[in-house]
């Protein structure tokens, strides 16, 4: 089992700006190498490739290889990466969102990536975008009750699993908000539709819990949904409601001061038999900083110091090994 100070505790890379031209300029290394140090200069030495920050799929062999050296440069591993807000099921881009997986996936293999994450998730719309924070506003559901539209998700992430499984990369679906991914049970019964041991779930709870709305327990997601679990993505949020007016709030925070427990979690999370990578996530303020608080939180007061028998998860775990090589 692992412990504590041998746990794969990656950072995201949401919060060091969005992939477009004008950030990247004309040599992207310029941009990737001042990054990727900044997240060194945090005490990482593990990073999530979050696609918000380059766009993985689209980066040619080349590309890929000058990625590579930057992280080599920086002392920094890519021990997992995170395709977002591109749902394979989107009635106008479906196709090539999957496309662009795939490719997500071809990336990994080369970059010796062991566990790639993606959605359901769509872009964000305007009035999202013009928010503080965007989850107060509404955005895409899915269509819960749509048999074509389950089954279309069904058979994509499907062929996704697969091709993971050849590259020898597991496959992580994130947990988000009003997607068929949005609550646990609609989550699990995603995976055990799919059906492959490699495709497991990414217990985003913090997606959940911050919507102003009510919401599950996040204990009962917890419990629900790590049985499945094989990568995950943990952030908090403050949450505060008022049921006489019908009023939520919720505002990020750090992991130990928000509304989601985290010592309780990772208890549910080793019971179940939880040994994957763990991606280090905030919005808002300096988020590398707040993510490098949760890492150490997570390092130094929660996670086991000593042998702890764990449960039997009911996905195939990552090989740490393989993501670090």
């Amino acid at each position: 089992m692992l412990m504590s100070n041998d746990w794969p505790i990656a950072a995201a890379m949401l919060p060091m700006g969005d992939a477009h031209p004008a950030a990247e300029g004309p040599d992207p290394t310029i941009r990737w190498l001042a990054d990727l140090t900044e997240v060194g200069d945090a005490g990482f030495t593990q990073v999530d490739l979050t696609d918000s920050w380059v766009r993985y799929g689209e980066l040619s062999p080349s590309q890929t290889d000058e990625l590579a050296g930057c992280l080599a440069a920086t002392g920094l591993t890519a021990v997992s990466l995170s395709a977002i807000r591109r749902s394979v099921i989107d009635e106008e881009h479906g196709a090539d969102h999957l496309a662009y997986a795939h490719r997500c996936l071809e990336f990994a293999a080369r970059l010796g990536i062991g566990v790639v994450s993606v959605g359901l998730h769509r872009a964000l719309t305007a009035t999202q975008r013009a928010q503080l924070w965007f989850w107060t506003v509404d955005g895409h559901r899915d269509p819960f009750g749509d048999d074509q539209a389950w089954t279309l998700a069904v058979s994509r992430l499907r062929e996704l699993g697969r091709h993971a499984q050849d590259l020898g990369i597991l496959l992580s679906l994130e947990l988000y908000e009003h997607t068929f991914l949005g609550t646990a049970e609609s989550a699990v019964r995603l995976v055990e539709d799919i059906g492959l041991d490699v495709v497991g779930l990414n217990p985003d709870i913090g997606n959940l819990i911050r919507l102003h709305e009510p919401v599950e327990d996040w204990r009962a997601l917890a419990e629900a949904t790590m049985p499945y679990a094989n990568f995950w993505h943990v952030k908090n949020y403050t949450r505060d409601e008022d049921a006489a007016a019908g009023v939520v709030s919720t505002v990020p925070t750090s992991l130990e001061l928000g509304v989601i427990n985290y010592r309780e979690a990772v208890k549910i999370a080793l019971r179940s038999g939880f040994q994957g990578v763990i991606c280090v996530e905030h919005y808002g303020g300096d988020g590398l900083s707040v993510s490098a608080t949760n890492r150490d939180y997570l390092r130094n007061r929660v996670l086991p110091r000593r042998a702890y028998e764990v449960g039997r998860s009911r996905v195939r775990q990552p090989q740490h090994g393989r993501a670090a090589s």
